[in-house]
């Protein structure tokens, strides 16, 4: 009897924790694999998002999505248009930020 009070009693403990999640937003997207692994939208302009992908599993290092005029800002402050398979255009049409 106290051998399954106490099993149930680990049992639920162990569901009671909750261990942290690295998932991640993944898509098919023109033909490549993008995830998008991690994302923080700009509280001073909401249609920018520093955000860290990856491309068919290559991880690239975090840049600034522009959705309002369509470009991305690298790390060393290149500001490059997004290209046709962009993963820029998946994250501001994911996040149905305003493009105008």
């Amino acid at each position: 009897m106290i051998k399954h009070v106490i099993f149930v009693l680990i049992l639920i403990l162990s569901f009671s924790v909750a261990l942290p999640s690295d998932a991640s937003v993944c898509r098919n997207y023109d033909g490549q694999q993008i995830c998008i692994l991690s994302i923080n939208r700009s509280a001073k302009n909401y249609w920018e998002y520093r955000a860290t992908v990856s491309v068919n599993g290559v991880k690239r290092p975090i840049e600034v999505y522009n959705c309002r005029e369509q470009v991305k800002v690298q790390q060393d402050g290149t500001v490059l248009p997004f290209e046709q398979k962009d993963p820029g255009k998946l994250i501001c049409s994911f996040f149905n930020s305003s493009v105008r």
